[in-house]
């Protein structure tokens, strides 16, 4: 069931019982945020607040839509799949950052649909878009009439937390093909933000590899409210190679409509809610935040690049799309917990030895990753450690690292804490490498932006790891295990009863 704009998913949703619409006048000033994180923690339902109100107490000239993604379910209809489904987009994934030499004619014949469908999947463009039925130009253009949130007390300025940033870089190879990605935008004025994006994101790199060889601003443009498969396409790790708007419409299973903007020399889509069209200064900079971040804390303040708007296009009666971050959970970590089963077979592909890879939501997305690896010689552990640090650019910031064996199940803390107890010497199985790229958001980091990463290496030892006969693993014997199952309903114990040891391995 592909969803053309952002209105047919919320139809999806709201017949499903997974929106609510709210007629209270609520204020964007704090009170959404409250409302979230409240629905967050309980895996609540999206809400479109009808009456939002704006901070001079006036009713907004527009609805605003809340927690969209906030449960894996909603990310995964938003892909047009169930939560199941989703490894199989990071396979799909997986074969297009580096598809396999086929085996003979039959396996190449059976990578033809697939490459076909991707080619097949290019946008179309279009010359009337529902997104263009009001323009402001000029005068008229006034971010301040957007609903837009204050998250958190104490910040400066409303800020814009949805918007899939449009940019093209100046070359005519691939990387510099259309990037959208999701950079959180300070309101400056009626016609000026600040464009937040981290130095090794798309957009930001289209901006300085456009301020090597122009003068002219980088054009730019802020959508709000496109359809899921787009907006999701932006937070997928997608190869260089292919452009988001491809991706989305392989999501969607259909193609992507596109139209020019009216300002800038890009392409938006077509059936979006808003379009801020502008541009990016090259040597115009402003200090961001500090705002609440997804660490919990409030962010340092950091210059970043100013947005000048030139024009502002819409539907007649737009929908706002909005969340906030703070932390977990919030949106992105659902996001991050949806998306881990799409980064698994990624790196299966290059580290086949790889069981299971676990982001674990409270480590704020992707600040700690736990591995599972069937380990085959010494010091493989750190191999794969290096390998979940360099072969994702999402990974880039992970800081910590654990890797354990796979008896081990790397989504159980209490597993994995038995592990680190039992497998570990903190002097021989600690890893630590300085001077590494790290979020300008972790304060905890010695300079902004870089920073140390630890790896744990929890599996069992092997000669020459340690020269110590290595322990023989508690399991009670099979037979003993399968009695009691069977007389275990004529006990009159509480419980199920359940087993706890794992299967034996062959």
């Amino acid at each position: 069931m592909p969803y053309d704009s952002l209105r047919d998913f919320i139809a999806r949703l709201e017949s499903t019982g997974r929106l609510v619409r709210v007629r209270e006048p609520v204020s964007t000033v704090l009170e959404m945020t409250e409302i979230q994180t409240r629905l967050l923690a309980e895996g609540g339902p999206a809400v479109l607040f009808e009456q939002p109100l704006m901070p001079d107490g006036r009713v907004a000239e527009m609805p605003v839509l809340v927690n969209l993604f906030g449960t894996v379910e909603r990310v995964a209809w938003g892909m047009d799949r169930e939560p199941h489904q989703l490894r199989g987009v990071g396979e799909t994934l997986a074969f297009l950052r580096q598809p396999e030499p086929p085996g003979g004619w039959r396996e190449a014949l059976d990578m033809l649909p697939l490459m076909k469908t991707v080619m097949a999947m290019r946008p179309r463009t279009v010359s009337r878009a529902p997104v263009q039925e009001v323009v402001w130009r000029g005068d008229d253009i006034d971010l301040t009439r957007l609903p837009v949130q204050t998250c958190w007390p104490g910040e400066p300025a409303p800020l814009i937390t949805w918007p899939l940033v449009v940019t093209k870089g100046p070359g005519g190879d691939k990387t510099d093909g259309y990037n959208l990605g999701i950079y959180r935008m300070q309101v400056l004025g009626r016609d000026r933000t600040l464009m937040r994006w981290l130095r090794h994101r798309g957009g930001a790199q289209h901006h300085r590899r456009w301020g090597q060889s122009k003068r002219e601003p980088l054009p730019a443009c802020a959508v709000i409210g496109a359809d899921p498969g787009t907006i999701l396409a932006a937070v997928t790790p997608v190869p260089d190679t292919l452009s988001e708007y491809q991706f989305a419409g392989l999501l969607r299973g259909r193609k992507v409509e596109l139209v020019d903007a009216v300002s800038q020399p890009l392409k938006v889509p077509a059936t979006a809610e808003i379009v801020i069209e502008g541009e990016v200064s090259l040597d115009e900079y402003g200090d961001e935040g500090p705002y609440g971040d997804h660490t919990g804390y409030y962010n340092n303040v950091e210059p970043f690049p100013v947005f000048r708007v030139t024009a502002v296009t819409m539907r007649r009666k737009p929908i706002y799309l909005s969340t906030f971050t703070g932390r977990p959970p919030d949106e992105p970590s659902v996001l991050g917990e949806a998306l881990n089963e799409v980064f698994i077979p990624l790196i299966r592909q290059q580290f086949p030895e790889i069981t299971d890879f676990w982001l674990p939501p409270e480590g704020c997305s992707y600040r700690i990753a736990v591995v599972s690896m069937r380990k085959a010689y010494p010091g493989h552990a750190k191999r794969v450690m290096m390998g979940v640090w360099s072969y994702l650019r999402q990974f880039m910031y992970t800081k910590w690292v654990i890797v354990v064996d796979d008896d081990i199940n790397a989504r159980d803390w209490k597993d994995v804490m038995w592990a680190l107890s039992t497998r570990m010497d903190p002097a021989r199985d600690i890893t630590l490498i300085e001077g590494t790229p790290i979020d300008y958001l972790d304060f905890a980091s010695p300079e902004s932006g870089l920073g140390s990463k630890i790896g744990l290496d929890a599996t069992n030892k092997w000669p020459p790891e340690t020269k110590r006969e290595w322990g023989t693993e508690l399991r009670m014997d099979q037979d003993v295990v399968d009695r009691v199952d069977q007389m275990w309903s004529r006990l009159g114990l509480p419980g199920s009863g359940k087993a706890i040891w794992k299967p034996v391995k062959d």
